[in-house]
């Protein structure tokens, strides 16, 4: 789950990473008083949750706040990348002498966290790192000894961080980490950090990204969510507990745990087809949560034929064939089905089908093969 950037300051703001002065605004005319109270000179920054912001017009440098509130109004009528911007964060300017890059991020390579730092902050650090990889430091950390003094030393000394500035930047490390752990981050990044006019250290901008299967953890962080962000599908899947991303094929995919999930997408393009999402329904899922997940399914008007391949351990196999029925009955459902059931109460499951006239296949490659004809409108 994304957090917008001044979700992500509040939250760095918690652990003692200085951040600038600003609130965040919903009209044009609290974006001018927040600017009369910051003294004039202001960022208006869009939130929404897609990079390019500055080059789309989304972020605004103010002289005064009537110029403040002139850009508000153009900012908060515009689409970034299809997202409407609906509020912007307002901050008080900062004369910036240098730019740097922090960031703590999940290696899953080496499966542990890593800090990453950079001299050239501000840039995308995916474009500094495949054209300069020489100004990328990369810290590993160990989860049980976390961020030791020596690797925020070593990161100071990789991004050329004047010395006298050394415990406020460390300072700022320790808060990132902090936060990074507290919140169950995959990512937290300050890009830029930057040395003022003053000579102090100020996360200009923020991002943060949270493990949503940690959020059972975080009822705060949860309600955070930007819905306008996330697919309708995906917000309907999430009230049943399902696992569900959107994707480009035309074969609507129902699985039960994640590897058999790309398993089956992987024996789809095998055979030339391709899957039209990521749908798991995780275990014990059901007859209802069933006829909910078929219902997202049918919800793609590019889905021509539907996949259901089922592992039944904890997941019943007749209680997944109960919620097929109970769903194409609710629905009249008149795309081609090919169900695959394998496990537990198993033969129970295929009678249920075989009863209403459901196609059905015994092995993978058979039922891979069949829904792919069936989407390419060829008949069984």
């Amino acid at each position: 789950m994304k957090l917008q950037e001044y979700q992500s300051k509040q939250i760095f703001a918690r652990y003692g990473i200085p951040i600038p002065k600003g609130r965040i605004a919903g009209t044009s005319s609290e974006v001018k008083l927040i600017a009369e109270e910051l003294g004039g000179r202001v960022v208006v920054k869009s939130q929404v949750l897609v990079g390019g912001r500055g080059k789309a017009g989304g972020i605004r440098l103010a002289k005064t706040p009537e110029e403040a509130q002139e850009f508000a109004t153009a900012i908060l009528g515009m689409e970034i990348k299809g997202l409407p911007v609906r509020k912007v964060l307002v901050d008080e300017a900062v004369s910036i002498t240098k730019e740097f890059y922090i960031g703590i991020v999940n290696d899953r390579v080496h499966q542990m966290p890593v800090l990453i730092a950079s001299g050239a902050g501000g840039m995308d650090i995916e474009e500094v790192a495949q054209k300069n990889p020489e100004k990328i430091i990369r810290i590993h950390i160990d989860p049980l000894l976390g961020l030791c003094d020596f690797q925020m030393r070593n990161a100071a000394i990789g991004i050329d961080l004047p010395r006298g500035l050394w415990k406020s930047f460390i300072e700022v490390i320790k808060g990132l980490w902090k936060a990074y752990v507290d919140c169950d981050a995959t990512l937290a990044e300050i890009n830029p950090l930057v040395i003022n006019s003053e000579n102090h250290l100020v996360a200009l901008d923020a991002k943060v990204i949270i493990d949503d299967n940690s959020l059972f953890r975080h009822s705060d962080l949860g309600d955070l969510r930007d819905m306008d962000s996330d697919e309708p599908a995906e917000i309907e899947a999430r009230k049943f507990g399902v696992t569900f991303i959107k994707m480009n094929g035309n074969i609507g995919c129902m699985v039960n745990g994640a590897g058999l999930a790309m398993a089956t997408m992987d024996i789809l393009n095998l055979f030339g087809g391709e899957a039209a999402n990521f749908l798991d329904i995780g275990g014990g899922a059901t007859s209802e949560k069933v006829a909910a997940s078929l219902k997202i399914i049918l919800s793609d008007h590019k889905v021509k034929s539907i996949f259901i391949n089922i592992f039944g351990g904890i997941t019943r196999c007749d209680e997944v064939a109960k919620g097929i029925l109970l769903a194409s009955n609710d629905l009249k459902i008149k795309i081609p089905m090919v169900v695959r059931l394998i496990g537990t109460n198993q033969a129970e499951g295929q009678q249920i089908l075989q009863n209403a006239n459901f196609t059905s296949a015994d092995t993978l490659a058979q039922a891979a093969q069949l829904a792919v004809s069936l989407a390419k409108g060829k008949k069984s």
